[in-house]
């Protein structure tokens, strides 16, 4: 079978939505930590909610946004690393670039749970569940907070490396895809198989509903 050079769909809308919804709002929430927590603690919140999108899209979404799709075993990554430079171009997420989403997003879902609990050294400022933990553990909180941000950086750092790297030697454009949902590599395979709207709904819904119980909850 030759490989596909014409211009293929790979990335669904809600997908390509919740990476740059959530690149902008980790952005938000770093640039007005300490000066404007209202507004850091509403990022949060929207943060919070992409996650839980996120999570069930990785589930009931289109092909390539679930976990089951792209997530391999160590075995396909060692493999996949070790022939790195020759390997052919994976339709979505590769098994190195699957590492990649699961650490964002485990540093995501204790950035947010971390947040929540969080209390400033004048107690002023506090996470909004904050008043079920004694002071400490709310100070605590927050120097884990702080240091899971960094964390999280570095993995942001890591994986704009990863795009370059592709960019410089494979001259695989990564971003493009992202923005459109189409790609048009070389000898890409594959076919998007999309969710229907009910679940897109659903996934909303069940999203929305998380974030104003832990609103209100707090």
């Amino acid at each position: 079978m030759t490989g596909r050079t014409d211009l293929v769909k790979v990335w669904d809308l809600p997908t390509r939505l919740v990476h740059w919804a959530l690149a902008v709002l980790v952005v938000v929430a770093w640039l007005t930590a300490g000066e404007r927590m209202d507004i850091h603690r509403y990022a949060g919140y929207g943060i919070l909610g992409l996650v839980v999108f996120r999570l069930y899209w990785g589930v009931a979404g289109g092909s390539t946004a679930r976990f089951s799709e792209f997530v391999k075993g160590p075995g396909a990554v060692l493999a996949y690393v070790r022939g790195w430079r020759g390997a052919p171009a994976s339709f979505g997420h590769n098994p190195l670039g699957a590492l990649s989403v699961l650490l964002l997003v485990v540093l995501l879902i204790s950035q947010v749970g971390l947040g929540l609990f969080t209390v400033d050294i004048d107690g002023m400022e506090s996470g909004p569940f904050a008043r079920f933990v004694t002071f400490d553990t709310g100070r605590t909180a927050a120097e884990l907070h702080e240091l899971n941000f960094r964390l999280l950086q570095a993995a942001v750092a890591l994986h704009l490396v990863a795009i370059a790297a592709y960019a410089v030697f494979k001259r695989r454009n990564l971003v493009k895809p992202m923005v459109t949902g189409q790609d048009a590599t070389p000898g890409l395979e594959g076919e998007l198989r999309p969710a229907p709207l009910w679940r897109l709904a659903l996934g909303v819904v069940i999203a929305v509903l998380v974030v104003v119980l832990i609103a209100r909850a707090g």
